[in-house]
């Protein structure tokens, strides 16, 4: 399994929005279903404010998601572009392979 961890600072006013593109019925996870070998995300979102959530993206291995990213690069820097508003600050925390 290859793990993608991200981490997103949102401004509470945009929190609504975010988890509605970030969720398990948002856009994101309707992309990355597309892709063969993807197994899924995971939406956390901190207890205390202000609001910043956890996104881990589970991919079957690092290869699929890789030969995604490249056969979907146009697609996914557009929603990434789409979705930009509803961040403060978005930071990649790391990946593993299990």
């Amino acid at each position: 399994m290859f793990q993608i961890l991200w981490q997103f600072d949102v401004a509470d006013e945009r929190a609504e929005a975010f988890e509605e593109a970030y969720g398990p019925a948002g856009v994101w996870v309707a992309f990355f279903r597309e892709g063969d070998g993807y197994r899924g995300t995971e939406l956390f979102r901190r207890t205390d404010p202000p609001a910043s959530y956890l996104t881990l993206d589970r991919w079957e291995t690092r290869a699929a998601y890789e030969a995604f990213r490249r056969a979907r690069a146009v697609e996914y820097s557009a929603l990434d572009a789409a979705c930009q508003g509803l961040t403060l600050q978005e930071s990649f925390l790391g990946a593993w392979e299990s």
